[in-house]
């Protein structure tokens, strides 16, 4: 392997003039500058990025935590994180956490001294409390998550607002057993989806029957087992609200599977507009979340906070929603409450 001390050999030059090559000082000449570079090329030397760090306080990288990298939902997060710092010249070193204290804690002990920055989704409450033990002003960006406060920047998308706004667009199609399966009872994100699904409910003057509100796990399979319990009961609901898309889609293979026509006779919606949901048998109405967009806003503000420092202002952001109405809940030209409502195909 051909280190720092064979390019400084046969340039004639000493190795912290390489260093400085490098690092792009000021105070190598460039007639030196341009031989050492030649002769790295011609030897086929790399610079080791971890012991460059050490020497420019700088590593190019960004840490990206999530709690899982399984999904949809996952991939277009990390496609509008990795194309907005590619742009600026960064590289990602992505991990997950499953939302467990102990493994945020030792991913953060890996990722130490390795990247200039941290972005972490973490909806499960207090799993962000580690990113306290980082070094005064390192720079943090944390999605969807219930801290409060400016110690980091922040950015939640509108659950409560989406979700409300979703099954007051059933309500409108004359729904009134409308049924949730919601998410993991500790996360952020399934909470908020359930209180505007609650509030949606109140403000119609409807109190939904206990059995209406069944615990999912914001997978494909918890949807199929919530659904097809909700189909056990009478009267059974005529409308399912899922808290997210991958639970909607186990919902409508629970319903093809007993043979119940939607939304003839079971409305479906969901949440997030996952790439797969427009091509879903029927499409899947939804609350669509511009995923990408969230893993580019996201960046930018990380990068924001690198690159100025102290100049930088922590904020809290909301990432609005919007409403997306397909065939799986019918009721094409009706009005969606206040959101801004996109409509595909026919219903």
């Amino acid at each position: 392997m051909v280190t720092i001390r064979d390019v400084a050999r046969a340039a004639r030059v000493s190795v912290a003039t390489v260093s400085r090559v490098q690092n792009e000082s000021s105070l190598v000449t460039e007639p030196t500058r341009r031989r050492v570079r030649t002769v790295a090329r011609r030897l086929g030397y790399t610079p080791h990025a971890a012991a460059r760090s050490l020497s420019t306080r700088h590593t190019s990288s960004i840490g990206v935590l999530l709690p899982d990298l399984y999904g949809e939902f996952y991939a277009e997060l990390i496609r509008g994180i990795d194309q907005t710092t590619q742009r600026q010249g960064y590289h990602l070193l992505v991990a997950s956490s499953h939302n467990d204290r102990g493994m945020i804690e030792a991913a953060l002990q890996a990722m130490r001294g390795r990247v200039d920055g941290l972005i972490l989704m973490s909806p499960a409450p207090g799993a962000h409390v580690p990113v306290r033990d980082l070094p005064e002003g390192f720079p943090v960006v944390l999605l969807n998550c219930n801290a409060s406060g400016k110690a980091f920047d922040s950015i939640v998308v509108a659950n409560r607002q989406g979700a409300y706004e979703m099954v007051r667009h059933l309500l409108a199609q004359g729904h009134r057993r409308i049924a949730m399966i919601t998410g993991p009872s500790r996360n952020f994100d399934a909470v908020e989806r359930w209180r505007g699904y609650r509030a949606a409910m109140q403000s119609a003057k409807i109190r939904p029957a206990r059995q209406w509100e069944v615990a999912g796990d914001f997978n494909q399979a918890s949807g199929f087992d919530a659904c097809r319990k909700l189909l056990r009961y009478q009267p059974r609901p005529t409308a399912i609200f899922a808290g997210n898309d991958a639970m909607a889609i186990g919902a409508l293979s629970a319903l093809a599977e007993a043979g119940v026509p939607v939304p003839g006779e079971m409305a479906v919606a969901g949440f997030d507009d996952i790439p797969m949901a427009r091509y879903m048998h029927p499409p899947l109405s939804t609350v669509r979340v511009d995923i990408s967009a969230l893993g580019e806003r996201a960046a930018r503000r990380l990068l924001d906070a690198v690159g100025n420092g102290r100049k930088h202002h922590n904020r809290r952001e909301t990432l609005p929603v919007t409403l997306v109405i397909r065939e799986s809940c019918g009721g094409r030209g009706q009005p969606a409450a206040s959101s801004p409502r996109r409509q595909e195909g026919t219903s």
